[in-house]
């Protein structure tokens, strides 16, 4: 890594079963890696399965986008940035980056997370406790300079 980041993930594995038939962790699984360092992430907030079971509120991605930079290979450990961009009383906007232990970024990810009463299922705010968290979290990260990539679109690039 280049930079401090707000948020590090713990170290994360790829798994053999990831693997595709180019040799290297199919395009799939970088999710796979990007949401079990969210929920890392969102645990500082007081998401999980206790509050999910406590309140029958939970959190759905509702969008996510994946850039990918460096091929990552069986036996390489990963950790993820998160970064909170953006949040109202109902959503949050991430950026994610994902390091390779030696460094080097193999990805980014950006996403739109709803919080959600299960009763609906419908979008509803957060409740004080937990809204206090992702603002306090959102004014540490909101310090630092914005990572590469955040709000990219995707497009082919045309000469004029």
């Amino acid at each position: 890594m280049t930079r401090p980041v707000p948020f590090l993930s713990s170290l994360l594995d790829i798994e053999p079963a990831w693997i595709d038939y180019n040799d290297h962790l199919n395009m799939g699984y970088y999710t796979v890696l990007f949401d079990r360092a969210a929920d890392e992430a969102f645990a500082k907030f007081g998401f999980g399965p206790d509050y999910r079971t406590r309140t029958g509120h939970t959190t759905f991605s509702a969008e996510f986008h994946v850039r990918y930079l460096r091929e990552l290979k069986i036996g390489d450990r990963v950790r993820s940035s998160f970064w909170l961009i953006d949040h109202d009383e109902k959503r949050f906007h991430s950026f994610q980056e994902l390091y390779h232990e030696d460094g080097w970024m193999a990805a980014t990810g950006e996403g739109l997370t709803l919080h959600v009463d299960l009763s609906g299922p419908r979008v509803a705010p957060m409740p004080p406790e937990v809204l206090d968290r992702v603002a306090r979290m959102a004014g540490e990260h909101a310090g630092q300079p914005a990572p590469d990539g955040v709000g990219r679109r995707i497009g082919i690039g045309r000469k004029g």
